[in-house]
């Protein structure tokens, strides 16, 4: 596949690192060079110097024979005239812009994106997909991920098995008789596989179970997850991605208490005018004093979510040096997750993998409602529609030829969960939740096609 992307900031690199890790084509523009020199150096892509909303550069790039363009430049009317230039002088089939202005994102304006006005298929914004995976950690405190399936009814979620789980030694079909939500996957020692049914829970297990929205809390009580609800939250860095979650939580009556630390007076200024009761901290977010007047000791959870890897990463370890119970890191480079241990209360949110899920249902073939990219290495969950003209639908799973690593984890038909066995058929209307591992993509694409 033919990927043309402009931007080498944070986004464009992030999209770069997970796309340039299946056989993609991928070239990037930009007006900066030391970025795509930087993202040259680090991945195995072409780049071009130069505005990708320029029709000779996008010439340059090959666009006459590109499949996707994916404009994700920090400015949003470049990225919309580059859909435009793409459209209009090359036909490239997919257009994905990056578009953060909440004028741009306005309902109001939903007939702005279409072939007759802006050929946009795709609007994505990075900072918002980034704070809604965020806002999911924190209302599931004890997880390290959660990825919500068929409009929330379903959630995946991870976590990990401390020494006090009860049931640690104890066989995967042994839980299934006890707990309607599957064990799907493990990831240990950093290694991650299928769950099998003869398989054992360890210590240290990251497991990765479907469950039913009003089990969640439930069902990590089970596995010995009791985590207290985040009243008290501290965000270090202020920008797009803590201005939203502060928008959401000061209308959650259940946080007591919600501060964002930022340097830089005028951004923090502009976060005092504009959020309601978000207190706002100017000031180093290193310093003592500045985490004294946070009240960080007494901080549920601490959320960094800064520009700089190295400072979220900091940020984190000071937080839990000082007795903060759980500890939330964004990071855009992979070079640095080893630097935290991803215990229980120490979770990476890496920008990568958010910001190409919610780009998945595009970048696919296969007829996707919803997707996300899991940890690095473990693949995708897909949400399939069967719909009646599907090639799928009356077929018996175990007739589907799906690849080793690719499994049919849970079916919502008529209002109702399904966990399915491989001599259940597939019917007209099903979303089907499917896991797929890297390895499995291409066929699982080409079974889920149509």
């Amino acid at each position: 596949m033919k990927i043309l992307i402009g931007g080498a900031g944070n986004v464009g690199r992030s999209i770069v690192d997970y796309l340039a890790q299946a056989n993609n084509d991928i070239i990037v523009a930009d007006t900066n060079k030391d970025k795509l020199d930087e993202i040259a150096k680090e991945f195995d892509v072409q780049t071009l110097v130069g505005s990708i909303s320029h029709p000779s550069i996008m010439e340059k790039m090959g666009a006459k024979d590109a499949d996707i363009l994916i404009a994700v430049t920090d400015d949003d009317e470049v990225n919309l005239v580059a859909c435009q230039v793409a459209h209009t002088l090359f036909q490239i089939p997919k257009k994905i812009a990056r578009v953060d202005s909440e004028y741009f994102l306005n309902p109001l304006w939903n007939t702005l994106y279409s072939d007759r006005n802006l050929p946009v298929d795709l609007v994505i914004s990075p900072d918002v997909e980034i704070a809604k995976a965020i806002l999911n950690l924190i209302e599931i405190p004890g997880t390290t991920s959660v990825y919500p399936l068929v409009d929330e009814k379903l959630f995946l979620i991870s976590f990990k098995c401390n020494a006090h789980c009860p049931l640690i030694n104890t066989e995967i079909n042994e839980i299934k008789k006890y707990y309607n939500s599957p064990v799907i996957h493990i990831i240990r020692d950093h290694k991650s596989f299928f769950a099998k049914p003869n398989e054992v829970i360890r210590v240290d297990d990251e497991i990765f179970i479907l469950v039913e929205r009003d089990k969640v809390f439930d069902t990590l009580h089970d596995f010995g997850i009791i985590a207290k609800q985040n009243e008290h939250l501290v965000i270090f860095g202020g920008n797009a991605i803590s201005y939203y979650i502060a928008q959401v939580l000061e209308k959650d009556d259940s946080v007591v208490s919600c501060k964002i630390i930022e340097d830089d007076s005028q951004i923090a200024q502009g976060l005092a005018e504009n959020l309601n009761s978000t207190q706002i901290i100017r000031g180093e977010m290193m310093s003592d004093v500045i985490l004294d007047e946070a009240q960080i000791r007494n901080a549920d959870i601490s959320i960094a979510v800064t520009e700089y890897d190295k400072d979220n990463l900091l940020a984190s370890l000071i937080a839990k040096k000082m007795g903060v119970n759980q500890t939330l890191s964004l990071v855009n480079s992979r070079v640095f997750d080893s630097l935290i241990d991803s215990e229980q209360d120490n979770v990476i949110v890496d920008r990568s993998l958010v910001t190409t899920s919610a780009m998945l249902q595009d970048l696919r073939k296969a007829k996707i409602n919803n997707a996300f990219c899991l940890k690095r290495g473990m693949g995708e969950v897909w949400e399939v529609r069967i719909d009646k003209d599907s090639f799928n639908s009356g077929k018996k799973i175990e007739n589907l030829d799906l690849p080793e690593k690719c499994k049919i984890c849970a079916i919502y038909r008529d209002e109702q969960i399904i966990y399915p066995k491989s001599d259940d058929t597939i019917e007209e209307n099903d979303i089907l939740i499917v896991f797929v591992s890297p390895i499995a993509m291409r066929k699982a694409e080409d079974i889920f096609r149509i």
